[in-house]
């Protein structure tokens, strides 16, 4: 994780293709969550950000404006409970979660942002709140290697989920936040559902789905499966997670897949 760094550093540095004004993209984000004014439509103005509402209202044209979200504050959640505690590859699926997560932490310290983190193992939650800088990261890629050995250690359910975490999620950060969860589709059930879709809310959330390589390119042949007392013979189907990530898009989520 601690390696991420030099990669992240090579990608944050941008060349301007020209000399001209706006060649380099700029630091705030854009217009925020919090309403800045409600106010008649004017020539020139953006009509994407006309207000339906105010508009059906009045019978004339109003737009709606923003204030400029210039805050940049990134949650790493991380998934360690048992679904993500194996793997077919050269790394558990854990591990993979771990390092993606890095990545995009890193990511954030390069460009001046705020960064935390949340793991959640059957034991607990691990956190730290959120801040910034080289040591920030080196501080969360510790309490992620801690977490994940104690997951490895402790496999006893303490009873916690995704719904947990989410509240305690809601809490570190502000919204307009960047919230980057890795998991597994299966690790999200229908409990999980309505604290996912509220940590949503005013907040920019992204599932990113751990797939493993058994899951994406199954061997073609035929596998044995024994109890110890007999065995079968079965074949792998490629993961279809086209269902599921209909189902937490409906959330108000982003959802990608990490691919091996």
């Amino acid at each position: 994780m601690l390696a991420l760094r030099s990669e992240a550093q090579s990608t944050a540095r941008h060349r301007p293709a020209t000399r001209r004004p706006g060649a380099l993209p700029a630091r705030p984000p854009g217009a925020g969550m919090d309403l800045r004014e409600l106010r008649a439509y004017v020539e020139g103005d953006d009509p994407r950000r006309i207000d339906p509402s105010a508009t059906a209202r009045t019978g004339i044209p109003h737009i709606r404006s923003f204030h400029e979200d210039r805050d940049d504050t990134t949650l790493l959640i991380a998934d360690f409970r048992a679904p993500m505690l194996w793997g077919t590859g050269t790394a558990l699926r854990s591990v993979r979660a771990g390092l993606a997560l890095a990545r995009l932490g890193w990511q954030a310290v390069m460009r001046g942002g705020n960064v935390g983190a949340l793991a959640l193992t059957e034991a607990g939650i691990g956190a730290i709140a959120a801040g910034q800088g080289d040591r920030q990261m080196a501080a969360i890629a510790r309490m992620f290697q801690g977490e994940h050995d104690l997951a490895l250690t402790r496999p006893e359910p303490a009873g916690l989920g995704l719904a947990a975490l989410a509240g305690r999620a809601a809490r570190m950060v502000p919204p307009g936040s960047r919230l980057h969860l890795a998991t597994e589709a299966q690790a999200i059930t229908e409990a999980d559902a309505p604290a996912l879709a509220r940590l949503a809310r005013g907040r920019r959330l992204t599932i990113s789905l751990i797939v493993d390589p058994a899951e994406s390119a199954p061997p073609a042949k035929a596998l044995a499966v024994t109890d110890g007392a007999g065995f079968r013979l079965g074949r792998l189907r490629a993961l279809d997670l086209a269902g599921d990530l209909a189902r937490l898009r409906a959330l108000g989520a982003t959802v990608e897949q990490v691919l091996p």
